[in-house]
């Protein structure tokens, strides 16, 4: 690489890691409220690899958020979250499990939202805290029920969030609509907006990753807008550089009928 082209990479990192990219929290348009509903994570060519449950309990003003996946070959996706949702949605707490063949690079972290401590905890037992000191738009475990309180008029909406890497980090996500995308609950036609997801690592990672072809690919979330907005599928990554994989709802199926 010419001296000029390392020059000027040097130069867009440090812009980059000296901007303020803080964002402001997704205002509350739609509380949540007690629920389940059952998800299967499917590969791009349709073959089932887990089933899971996605719950949500309100508990003293708060909402106890769960995502778990039992996946096919004994492995575990495990989130718990733990937010408030008084005008704006703040994330209170996350506590993230990955583990199993499905997963190369386990993970067991947890964040404390309001104090900044972030703990992990690796396959060995060694603990490892962590301190960050988090803006209040941080979305760890929010993002679905971001996207069903983000205007579809918006043209982007930036938020922060910890990748849950050997040394967390705290990265952006931006977030746009993408288009409405049709699909049909028992042969009546529906439309969902396409929300596309960008991961923007900033600093000199940020900087460095499209030219080696590292960058993360970008998730897409659809959800069913109006007056009661829900989720209906996602696709993307489970961890970093894995494969794309889809999560969508399913309906109970009872023996015989």
């Amino acid at each position: 690489m010419h001296d000029l082209s390392v020059r000027l990479l040097l130069f867009l990192a440090t812009a980059c890691i000296s901007a303020n990219l803080s964002a402001d929290p997704v205002p509350v348009r739609h509380q949540q409220g007690s629920a389940h509903g059952f998800v299967v994570v499917k590969t791009l060519q349709g073959t089932i690899l887990a089933e899971g449950d996605m719950t949500e309990v309100l508990h003293g003003g708060h909402v106890i958020s769960r995502l778990t996946l039992h996946f096919r070959d004994g492995s575990l996706d495990d989130e718990t979250t733990v937010f408030s949702q008084r005008k704006v949605f703040r994330l209170i707490s996350d506590h993230h499990i990955q583990q199993g063949p499905s997963f190369p690079k386990p993970i067991d972290i947890s964040i404390d939202a309001l104090s900044g401590q972030i703990t992990s905890h690796a396959q060995d037992g060694k603990i490892t805290h962590d301190h960050l000191d988090l803006p209040p738009d941080v979305s760890n475990g929010l993002p679905p029920n971001l996207l069903m309180n983000i205007l579809p008029t918006a043209a982007e909406t930036k938020l922060s969030y910890v990748a849950p890497l050997a040394k967390p980090r705290l990265v952006h996500i931006s977030i746009k609509p993408g288009g409405e995308v049709p699909f049909t609950v028992g042969g009546t036609k529906r439309k969902a907006m396409d929300y596309v997801v960008h991961v923007e690592l900033g600093g000199l990672t940020g900087v460095i990753a499209p030219l080696i072809g590292k960058e993360p690919a970008d998730y897409h979330v659809w959800i069913l807008t109006g007056a009661s907005p829900a989720f209906i599928r996602e696709e993307g990554a489970l961890y970093e550089g894995g494969p794309v994989w889809r999560i969508e709802q399913v309906s109970p199926e009872f023996a015989g009928n």
